[in-house]
C-alpha cells in the first residue's frame, strides 16, 4: 500500500511538472530575424487597436491560439497613437490600454508568434482621416514627441529578442521626399536603440510601401512592402478610395488595356495613344458589341467601324444640368465641363466582321471602362479597360472558344506581371542587404471571391518563390478569412465566426 502511495505521489508530481499542450507552447521555434534576413513570417494583421473612435477594444486570445492552430507565425498591430495617451495629451501615457498591447505581445510569445507593432497613426501623420494637425516630417516638436513614444515601447519590452518582436515605424510613408523620411526614421531609431540597442525596426517603403529606401540599410532596419496591386482589383468599390466606384468589374488575369480616345489633332501624344481602339476576331454572325462610356471631356462624337465601314456613331456633348450622364464635373483648369457617364452604349458587329475599331472623330477626348461581347448563349465576355492620359490605345484579338481568357493583348496582367512589377523592385533591396516582408495584402469583400483567390494565389506563389514573409490584411473583417461579410461565400460556422475555408486553406498551402 505504502508502495502504491508513493507511486501515485510520483506520478501527480510528474504530471504536474509536465507542461500542458498551451504552457509548451513557446517561441523557441520562431526563426531568427534580423534587419539583412526577415524570416518567411505568414500572418494576419489585427485591429483592436486601429482607430480611436471605431476600433479600440482589447487584443484577443482566440486569435492568436486560431493563427497557432492554422500554422501561421506571425501578426502586424497596426494602431493609433490616440488610443494609449490621455485626454488627448500626447505627452500622458495610459497604463490600461498599454496593458492591453503588453497582453498582445505575450499571447505573441506563448503561441509562438512574432508580434510587430505598428503606429497606423502616429504623431503627426496618417493616412487616414482625419488628418492630423502637425507634420511629422518638417516638425521637430512632433519628431520629438513620436520619438518619445516609440522609446516607451522600447523601454517597456526591452530584452525580448527580435525574432519574437518588432517594431514596424510609420504606415505606408507618402507626400514625404527620401531625404525627410530617411532623417525622421534615424531619430525614432535612435530613440529606440537608446533603450533597446537590439530591437528589430522595419520600416514601410515609400509611397504607400511601394518604393524601397537604400538608405536605410545603412541604419540596420528592415523594410515592408505592400500586395495591393493592382489597386483596382484590391479595393473595387472601397468606400475610403477616391474613385473605386468607377473601377471596372475585376477579374483576373486579365488584359492590361486602355481605354482613352483622343480626337485627331490633339497635341502632344505618342502615336500609339492616337490610333482606334482595336478588336479583332472571327465574329460569323450578327455580335452585341457594349461599351461602357466613363469620362467625356467637353464634347466627342465616337464611331465604330467594322472592316472599315462604319456600324455606328454618337455624338457626346456636356454641360450643365441633366443629360445622359451620372455626374456634372467642371474643370476650373481648362474651363470645360468632363463629365461622369458610367453607362453603357449598345451596337451590333455585322456576320463576317474581322476587325473593329472605335475611335473619335471629334472634340476632345473621352474614356471606356469596360467593353462586352454577347456569345450566341446569351453569355458576355467582357474586358477592362483603364484610363491612362498619352497610354497606347488597346488592341485586342478576341476567341469566342477561348474559355476563361477569350481576350488577348500585347501586355497581360498575370503571375509574371505581378513578379515584373512587385518582386523585382524589392528583390534588388534584399540583394543590397535589406530584410523584406509584405506587411499587408488582401482584397476588399467587393471584389469576387474566384478573382480575388486567383490573384491571391498568384501573389502568394511569387513571395514563396522570393522568400518573402506576409500578413493579410486583416483576420477579422472585410479582407479576412473570417468575418468578411463576402456575398459569394458559402461560410463555414467556425466558434460562431464565419470562416472562409477556401481562402484559408489557400494561405495554408503557401
Amino acid at each position: 500500500m505504502r508502495r502504491i502511495h508513493c507511486l501515485l505521489t510520483i506520478g501527480v508530481v510528474l504530471m504536474l511538472l509536465t507542461p500542458t499542450p498551451a504552457q509548451s507552447e513557446t517561441t523557441e521555434n520562431l526563426p531568427e530575424a534580423t534587419a539583412q534576413q526577415l524570416p518567411r513570417w505568414r500572418g494576419f494583421n489585427l485591429l483592436e487597436k486601429f482607430h480611436l473612435q471605431w476600433s479600440n477594444g482589447p487584443f484577443r486570445e482566440d486569435d492568436f491560439r486560431w493563427i497557432h492552430e492554422w500554422g501561421f507565425d506571425f501578426v502586424r498591430l497596426p494602431m493609433d497613437y490616440r488610443v494609449w495617451i490621455e485626454d488627448g495629451d500626447w505627452n500622458q501615457f495610459d497604463e490600461t490600454q498599454l496593458r492591453q498591447i503588453d497582453q498582445a505581445v505575450e499571447w505573441g510569445q506563448k503561441y509562438s508568434i512574432h508580434v510587430c507593432i505598428n503606429f497606423h497613426r502616429a504623431p503627426g501623420y496618417t493616412v487616414a482621416h482625419p488628418p492630423e494637425a502637425t507634420n511629422l516630417w518638417n516638425d521637430p516638436n512632433t519628431q520629438e514627441v513620436c520619438a518619445k513614444h516609440w522609446a516607451m515601447f522600447a523601454k517597456r519590452y526591452r530584452g525580448i529578442p527580435g525574432n519574437q518582436l518588432s517594431f514596424n515605424l510609420f504606415n505606408e510613408p507618402s507626400d514625404v521626399a527620401a531625404a525627410a523620411y530617411v532623417e525622421v526614421v534615424r531619430k525614432m531609431a535612435a530613440a529606440i536603440r537608446a533603450e533597446d540597442p537590439q530591437r528589430l525596426i522595419i520600416s514601410d517603403g515609400l509611397q504607400w510601401g511601394q518604393h524601397p529606401i537604400p538608405e536605410l540599410a545603412k541604419l540596420n532596419i528592415a523594410q515592408a512592402t505592400r500586395g495591393y496591386t493592382p489597386m483596382d482589383i484590391t479595393h473595387f468599390k472601397a468606400n475610403w478610395v477616391d474613385g473605386a466606384n468607377q473601377y471596372a468589374e475585376p477579374a483576373w488575369p486579365r488584359v492590361r488595356a486602355y481605354g482613352s480616345l483622343y480626337a485627331p489633332g490633339k497635341p502632344d501624344l505618342s502615336p500609339e495613344a492616337i490610333k482606334p481602339l482595336v478588336v479583332t476576331g472571327n465574329f460569323d454572325r450578327p455580335t452585341p458589341l457594349r461599351v461602357r462610356l466613363n469620362v467625356v471631356s467637353s464634347r466627342a462624337t465616337l464611331v465604330a467601324k467594322a472592316d472599315g465601314e462604319e456600324m455606328w456613331r454618337k455624338s457626346f456633348v456636356c454641360g450643365p444640368g441633366t443629360g445622359e450622364w451620372r455626374e456634372v464635373k467642371y474643370s476650373e483648369r481648362y474651363g470645360i465641363y468632363q463629365n461622369v457617364y458610367d453607362r453603357d452604349y449598345e451596337m451590333t458587329i455585322p456576320a463576317g466582321t474581322t476587325r473593329v475599331e472605335l475611335a473619335l472623330e471629334d472634340g476632345d477626348w473621352l474614356t471606356l471602362s469596360e467593353l462586352g461581347l454577347r456569345r450566341a448563349d446569351g453569355r458576355e465576355d467582357q474586358v477592362a479597360l483603364r484610363a491612362g492620359w498619352d497610354q497606347p490605345t488597346a488592341q485586342l484579338a478576341y476567341r469566342a472558344d477561348a474559355g476563361e481568357r477569350p481576350f488577348v493583348a500585347s501586355e497581360m496582367e498575370d503571375r509574371q506581371w505581378l513578379w515584373n512589377t512587385a518582386i523585382v523592385p524589392w528583390e534588388q533591396a534584399r540583394k543590397s542587404g535589406i530584410g523584406v516582408i509584405v506587411g499587408e495584402f488582401g482584397c476588399f469583400n467587393k471584389t469576387p471571391h474566384r478573382v480575388t483567390l486567383a490573384w491571391m494565389e498568384d501573389c502568394l506563389a511569387n513571395w514563396r518563390q522570393a522568400n518573402m514573409g506576409w500578413a493579410l490584411w486583416n483576420f477579422r473583417g472585410s479582407f479576412g478569412v473570417l468575418d468578411s461579410q463576402r456575398k459569394d461565400v458559402q461560410y463555414e460556422d467556425f466558434h460562431g465566426h464565419q470562416l472562409d475555408r477556401q481562402m484559408l486553406d489557400l494561405l495554408q498551402r503557401y
